[in-house]
């Protein structure tokens, strides 16, 4: 999620919608500038006894942070606590429940989007050492029970979490247990967006199965390969799913603005502090009349706090994020830039990729999105097979793609090699968490606790 830091001295009142519809016009980009962001949160445990570590206690969250700045990182703090570190290669932050969390500079290709990877996953590896504590890429905590994990002092997380159980039953189990991988990537124009919007938000259900890697709550199978996106059916209806509109003549910046305008607040920002404004309408902030703040009209930054608090399996901004697959290790942090850009950043690619999906009704996309995360590739696809023939298609479309952008490293190879994790899953015909599954049932005799051997 989301770090705050303090707005400049340029926050200007809104005055008029053109201003809500800016900060998604004024993220388009010429094809030279497109850039790459991953994100990748890891969950935290002390080697000892597998716990989750608080934010204070010793070796705890607090102190992973701040040992980064032996690599160069300075900390963002929030009421005297750091809740982040900055550097060039983006963000370290601290998720709901201490989940880590690097979210990449924006990039040039994938060969840097993988070395950044790299780094980071030393550097937390040798703080590791010294502390205790190692970390793990899983869609979701295997054996930990809500009660037991700890909450960061992170204001936001504070409001989310007294307003996510009057919404949903799984809100909490989003925030507290859940670890994503996700990607961000530009576009030249509406049009362009809207092209590449409808297309990842179709395949999302394809991403979801490919990096399906939650099988297990409380220390048991929980009858899904992805529990992670079921958690996601049942955390807020007014701010998740595949959104039908995106797929309506018409769509475009104003449309994403007025959606926006019906999703519910969480909060706003002022002075360091999160004042709860948790299922109020940014409608009636633009009229002075929301009721925390009363006669105070919202600012820039203001809506561009409230554009993050969507999450949906795409999400826009200033860029697309592709939001639908589970956390995993390193190759697949690498394989999912590499899926994306693929597909997207090449327009025969991408042209290719949506004459796969237009034709499908939005009754066939949500069936589809609906089954993914119990059946990963064995769900059916609109017009007959399994969606693992679907893949096979898609990830040659991807590679295609790869191969046109021809971004080379020094060995002279380009990116394609980023996609090879994903060839052997969809070959074998087995996502992560199906291996996962057969060794709970088999090598590990039904002790899940044995998942932690397969730390970064």
């Amino acid at each position: 999620m989301s770090t705050r830091e303090a707005s400049g001295a340029e926050d200007p009142i809104i005055q008029n919608f053109a201003q809500l519809v800016a900060p998604m016009a004024a993220g388009e980009k010429p094809i030279e500038q497109w850039r790459i962001g991953t994100e990748h949160e890891k969950l935290v445990y002390k080697r000892d006894d597998f716990h989750a570590p608080s934010y204070d206690e010793a070796g705890g969250i607090r102190d992973i942070l701040l040992s980064l700045r032996e690599f160069g990182w300075e900390p963002i703090e929030e009421n005297g606590k750091v809740i982040a570190m900055k550097g060039d290669d983006g963000t370290v932050s601290l998720e709901p429940a201490g989940q880590l969390e690097l979210s990449g500079a924006p990039l040039e290709n994938l060969h840097q989007t993988c070395a950044e990877t790299g780094r980071h996953l030393k550097q937390v590896k040798q703080i590791g050492d010294k502390l205790g504590v190692s970390f793990i890429g899983l869609g979701m905590w295997p054996d930990k029970i809500r009660e037991e994990l700890p909450v960061m002092p992170k204001g936001r997380y504070a409001i989310m979490m007294d307003h996510m159980p009057k919404v949903g039953d799984l809100g909490l189990d989003m925030m507290l247990r859940t670890c994503t991988i996700q990607v961000n990537l530009d576009y030249s124009s509406e049009a362009d967006m809207v092209q590449k919007f409808r297309t990842s938000l179709a395949l999302q259900p394809l991403a979801t199965a490919l990096f399906a890697n939650s099988p297990f709550t409380e220390g048991k199978p929980n009858g899904f390969l992805s529990y992670r996106s079921h958690i996601w059916s049942d955390t807020d209806p007014h701010r998740t799913g595949m959104l039908p509109f995106v797929f309506e003549d018409g769509f475009g910046y104003e449309r994403w603005a007025e959606y926006m305008l019906d999703v519910p607040m969480y909060f706003v920002y002022r002075d360091g502090t999160y004042i709860n404004a948790a299922g109020l309408s940014f409608r009636d902030f633009l009229e002075g009349k929301l009721e925390v703040l009363p006669g105070e009209k919202p600012s820039a930054a203001d809506w561009w706090d409230h554009l993050s608090t969507a999450f949906p399996e795409v999400r826009l901004k200033s860029f697309l994020e592709m939001r639908g697959a589970d956390g995993g290790p390193w190759s697949r942090i690498c394989a999912l830039p590499a899926f994306w850009v693929g597909l997207l950043y090449d327009q025969s690619a991408l042209d290719a990729a949506w004459d796969l999906v237009k034709s499908w009704s939005m009754e066939e996309r949500e069936a589809l999105r609906n089954a993914v995360p119990a059946q990963a590739l064995d769900a059916s696809i609109p017009g007959g097979g399994r969606l693992r023939d679907l893949a096979k298609e898609v990830l040659d479309i991807a590679r295609s793609g790869l191969t046109s952008r021809a971004r080379l490293n020094e060995a002279g190879d380009n990116e394609t090699g980023f996609l090879e994790t994903l060839d052997e899953i969809v070959e074998s015909g087995k996502v992560p968490a199906q291996r996962l599954l057969d060794r709970y049932h088999g090598e590990w005799d039904g002790d899940v606790s044995r998942v932690y051997k397969y730390s970064f």
